[in-house]
């Protein structure tokens, strides 16, 4: 792959100031070709302080999202992934709505191989509420480490 076929004459935000989207509609996720198509590797992201608001009160909830994919011919351009997640800050949904919403946009965009999200939510009225999805079975032989996001335990 060449420099100039490897996707980056397509990006708008990677190496320029870009404001943070107001909200996720607004937000641009965008691709590039993945590097190697033929192969079967995971790719992991990990964004340990994932905020959005309560739709209802307006205060905000804090997640911590791992988010794991087998591309099949494209990857997301990072900075892009992070101004994504980012727009949630001004987004009121549930815990679920924010979730499955982040796993359905990455699916559409990127069309992935297989892609699980989890989404470790610290407590809202006293009950932590994590969501977990997956696009069916991971490909044969590829290595899916295990989250190890400890479930909530409260002080002590």
């Amino acid at each position: 792959m060449t420099s100039t076929d490897d996707g980056r004459d397509q990006l708008t935000q990677l190496g320029k100031q870009v404001a943070a989207p107001q909200s996720p509609e607004e937000a641009i996720l965008e691709r590039v070709p993945a590097p190697y198509p033929d192969k079967h590797y995971l790719v992991r992201f990990t964004a340990p302080e994932f905020t959005s608001l309560c739709p209802i009160t307006g205060q905000p909830d804090f997640a911590h999202i791992v988010i794991d994919y087998v591309p099949d011919k494209w990857i997301v351009e990072s900075k892009s992934l992070k101004l994504y997640l980012t727009s949630f800050r001004n987004h009121g949904a549930f815990h679920e709505a924010c979730s499955i919403q982040i796993a359905n946009t990455l699916v559409e965009r990127l069309a992935p191989r297989w892609l699980r999200i989890g989404a470790y939510w610290y407590p809202r009225g006293g009950i932590p509420i994590d969501v977990f999805w997956q696009t069916g079975e991971p490909p044969a032989g590829v290595w899916v480490p295990e989250q190890d996001v400890p479930t909530y335990r409260g002080r002590g």
